[in-house]
């Protein structure tokens, strides 16, 4: 492993030119914005933070005292809306300070991962937090233990049945709670447990440096360079990659192994029947929904990712392209660095012309500084929006490098945060959107961007290539997605088994790549321990099959916008200000779509396969 102590030194001459290049590239972006976090807290010292940390401690135990044992009691008064109403108000107020609490050590922690000050405040704060919050664990539990029948008078009466919505999601987990103080020790070991691991794959992936072309980059920068215009750039990036991977397999498949059997103890004392269902259920989806678009999918894959892969593969004059050539932009093709002003007005303006409401939600992360866009060392990887909490606004990280990709990944966090403040008003315990439809805002925000754009270009070559960066882009919240989730399928099931070495974690990795990406891929030594990189894999497991879920569904709803406008303003913002308060069969009705029709996914996919005849048609 490199260190700074053993760090290849880099020739004087290539030192200069990549120096000269990253200050092109950073002028050429021009000024990038960090985030101000003290909307949340002036600094990690702030007297503020350590006041409500003290404030949170002292209000949990006092909540407890007041409620815990005596809820069950409390369900059988005449006044007992009124006096359940009052604690669940109670309950929902600390839990946005909790929130905002740790938000904000979460965010400050993102900002640069292998900073020891940043990581032992954020490690110190989630001791902190998980210890408070035992207190208030015993809250949803009784709630759950209320006769179902009683609980259904109640909650209909005012003033409880304004967290209605809350209260029937969380009978959902009724079946799947524990005794009381198994949930306090599952609670409090998580600590040591999954956080423990998220935490040491978060600082590994953020320690990693790559050598490339004479220069040690971070994880961000190498994968940047897959979408370089030059291929023997490319190569190199891949090949640092896997190089560094492989390097590291052992901590990798060692955090992937430990965090598969966490979970399956997990399920097991839940009674989860399947891998996923406890992802099912915090979606509040349906398995049979989730299996129906996952079946679809990869009953897609011929005539999606391979048929466009055989395509592009021509357009280089090629029978099969190199892994690391799958998302390079097309030959003959200009590329530019993209400005971060143009980025910008790109995407507002785009958000402009559907609606100046969500134009004027998305410009007040430009003009409040809530978006954190340079690509620092350190910093988190990816991009996300954090909602935090309804008493403050969202915040938006991204690593901005001026790449097509990188506008349309501002057009996607964007969406989020529009989405995130719209539902703010549901209140901390309604404002959560299921993931199904976490993405909905998101993807819709690209799309619109890419719509806009595409209608805005005359040249043929520059709208062949935006077509097909869009097809890319399509294919990769899609289908590559659902190999995401194929292949973590796998890796559930079989660590079932017995504990899965590296190579078995590579061999899997590469059979769900081979089924997605087809024939015209040339999946070469290098590519087997790309999955090693995936957040999604330890943070959320079984989340990525929301991002395909998302695609298709806005593939669905743009196309109600296409040929019925009018209205659809009001519909689509009814349904971004739902939150968490309706399933998305309610939320999805007024568009005349119903996600449990097999026939639903069919749109999506179409519309995808619809665009990749459109590119054979103009070569």
């Amino acid at each position: 492993m490199t260190t700074a102590c053993d760090r290849p030194i880099m020739p004087r001459a290539v030192a200069h030119a990549a120096t000269d290049a990253a200050a092109r590239t950073a002028n050429a972006l021009g000024v990038l914005p960090e985030w101000d976090l003290s909307h949340l807290y002036p600094a990690m010292d702030a007297p503020d933070f350590a006041a409500d940390l003290e404030r949170a401690a002292g209000e949990a135990q006092r909540f407890a005292a007041l409620y815990r044992g005596k809820l069950e009691a409390i369900a059988q008064r005449q006044d007992a809306s009124a006096v359940l109403a009052e604690a669940v108000a109670s309950y929902e107020k600390l839990d946005d300070l909790i929130g905002r609490i740790m938000s904000y050590a979460g965010l400050v922690y993102s900002g640069d991962t292998t900073d020891p000050a940043r990581a032992k405040f954020y490690g110190d704060t989630q001791d902190k937090i998980t210890a408070l919050s035992t207190e208030l664990l015993f809250f949803g539990l009784e709630l759950n233990r209320i006769d179902a029948g009683t609980m259904a008078q109640i909650s209909a009466q005012s003033p409880l049945s304004h967290w209605k919505p809350w209260l029937d999601d969380l009978a959902k987990d009724k079946p799947h709670q524990l005794e009381d103080r198994i949930e306090e020790l599952f609670h409090e070991k998580s600590m040591t447990g999954r956080a423990a691991w998220n935490r040491l794959f978060d600082e590994t992936i953020a320690s990693l440096r790559f050598p490339v072309d004479g220069e040690e980059l971070t994880l961000e920068l190498t994968l940047n360079r897959l979408q370089d215009a030059d291929g023997a750039v490319r190569k190199s990036a891949a090949e640092a990659l896997g190089t560094v991977f492989r390097g590291q397999l052992r901590t990798f498949a060692l955090i992937t192994n430990t965090l598969a059997k966490d979970k399956e103890i997990s399920d097991r004392w839940r009674k989860f029947e399947d891998v996923a269902d406890s992802r099912h259920l915090a979606n509040r989806v349906e398995r049979e929904v989730v299996d129906a678009l996952v079946s679809a999918v990869r009953a897609a894959y011929p005539r999606l990712s391979h048929r466009y892969y055989r395509l592009k593969a021509k357009w280089f004059g090629r029978d099969q392209l190199d892994f690391w050539d799958r998302n390079a932009p097309l030959p003959k093709v200009e590329q530019r660095t993209i400005p971060w002003s143009e980025a910008r007005d790109t995407v507002l303006s785009a958000y402009d012309a559907f609606s100046p409401k969500m134009a004027g939600i998305a410009r007040r992360f430009f003009d409040e500084s809530w978006i954190d866009a340079p690509a620092r060392p350190g910093k988190a990887p990816g991009a996300f929006a954090h909602p935090t909490v309804p008493s403050a606004h969202p915040y938006v990280l991204l690593n901005y490098q001026g790449k097509p990709r990188d506008v349309m990944t501002l057009a996607h966090e964007l969406g989020h945060g529009v989405h995130q403040v719209l539902a703010a008003p549901n209140g901390a315990l309604m404002a959560p959107t299921p993931l199904t439809l976490a993405e909905t805002a998101s993807v819709f925000g690209e799309m619109l961007t890419f719509r806009k754009l595409l209608s805005e270009t005359a040249n043929p070559q520059q709208r062949k290539a935006m077509l097909a960066a869009k097809v890319e882009d399509m294919i990769n919240t899609v289908v590559r997605q659902i190999a995401f989730y194929s292949f973590e399928r796998k890796v559930h099931e079989a660590r079932k088994n017995g504990e899965l070495t590296a190579e078995n974690l590579c061999e899997l990795w590469m059979s769900v790549q081979a089924e997605s990406l087809g024939p015209a891929i040339r999946l070469g030594s290098g590519y087997e321990p790309f999955w090693c990189y995936i957040p999604h894999f330890i943070h959320s497991p079984f989340y990525v099959y929301a991002y395909a879920f998302g695609d298709c569904l806005v593939n669905s709803l743009y196309g109600v916008y296409q040929n019925s406008a009018e209205g659809f303003q009001e519909r689509y913002f009814a349904l971004l200000s739902a939150g968490g308060t309706k399933h998305h069969s309610e939320l999805l009705a007024p568009f005349g779509l119903d996600a449990r029709d097999p026939a639903f996914w069919q749109i999506g996919l179409t519309m995808i396969e619809g665009m990749i005849v459109e590119l054979e048609g103009m070569e």
